[in-house]
């Protein structure tokens, strides 16, 4: 004679593939729903033009431009002594998501002196990247 109740074996038998199933779908969901920032779609293209951004790094070292950047109450400063343009150009890249990178145009506010407004900043690691208008050098900060 069979007993009324079913037997429970079959069921726990197949929770475990079953729980496998279920968590390789979500890896598979989380993998294709979120984007790596780390990783640059012209990558390539990049590791070519490093040479250039090199020398116009070596420029700034070699002629003697320096810089100190400051933040104070909505704006940034910068500080630069060796060259004097008309105006410089400060970009802000997050070391891990390139939506919030920021590109500042700075005028002149005084012999060396430079200033943009400037609004909060996500928290997170920054590289600050100076230019002069002529791209002819660079100066590369971490932090602020």
């Amino acid at each position: 004679m069979k007993p009324w109740y079913r037997e429970p074996w079959p069921w726990i038998l197949m929770a475990g593939p079953a729980a496998a199933v279920l968590a390789g779908a979500v890896t598979v969901w989380l993998a294709f729903a979120s984007a790596d920032g780390l990783v640059a779609d012209d990558y390539y293209r990049r590791g070519l033009a490093i040479n250039a951004v090199l020398r116009r790094e070596q420029a700034a070292e070699r002629l003697g431009i320096a810089a100190r950047v400051e933040r104070a109450r909505g704006s940034v400063r910068v500080r630069l002594l060796g060259a004097a343009p008309e105006f410089l150009f400060l970009q802000f890249v997050h070391s891990t998501r390139a939506g919030l990178d920021q590109r500042l145009r700075l005028a002149r506010t005084a012999a060396g002196d430079y200033e943009a407004p400037l609004g909060e900043l996500p928290p997170g690691h920054w590289r600050l990247i100076l230019e002069d208008p002529r791209a002819e050098w660079r100066i590369v900060k971490e932090g602020l």
